[in-house]
């Protein structure tokens, strides 16, 4: 059975929640850098034929929610644009800093969730992590 004729004539719905952060979880996610990844994840995701639904950069570590189609495995998806990503960082960044360090810019792994029928949920979820992570260290402070 040829799997790509297949695919042409299904319809899917695959969503995946995703989660990873830098080496060493440094919080470097800010400013300029911040802004132009976005722009960089959406274009990486297009060439594996994959769009990004709802993401968001936290100073330490990316939520996003990706919909990937049945022909590519989620750790192929993520890989691709973490390996990507990670050396155009380098590239633009790389001179002006001396931590971001090509394919070392991003930790091993990720975590990966499906997203099924609580879409709303987890888009709201990846929307509230600022004021849901400013809340908590606002909780430390009076420790």
């Amino acid at each position: 059975m040829n799997y790509s004729q297949f695919i042409s004539h299904s319809k899917w719905d695959y969503k995946y929640h995703i989660v990873f952060i830098p080496k060493r979880r440094r919080k470097m996610l800010y400013g300029e850098l911040r802004q132009h990844l976005g722009a960089v994840f959406r274009t990486l995701a297009q060439q594996k034929e994959s769009r990004i639904e709802e993401g968001h950069m936290m100073r330490d570590h990316v939520h996003m929610m990706i919909a990937i189609p049945p022909r590519y495995a989620v750790s192929q998806v993520v890989g691709f644009i973490k390996g990507k990503s990670a050396i155009h960082v380098a590239r633009v960044y790389g001179e002006r800093k001396r931590n971001f360090v090509g394919q070392h810019f991003w930790a091993r792994g990720f975590y990966v969730s499906t997203v099924g029928r609580d879409e709303a949920t987890i888009r709201a979820y990846i929307k509230q992590q600022e004021q849901e992570e400013e809340r908590l260290e606002r909780l430390h402070l009076w420790r």
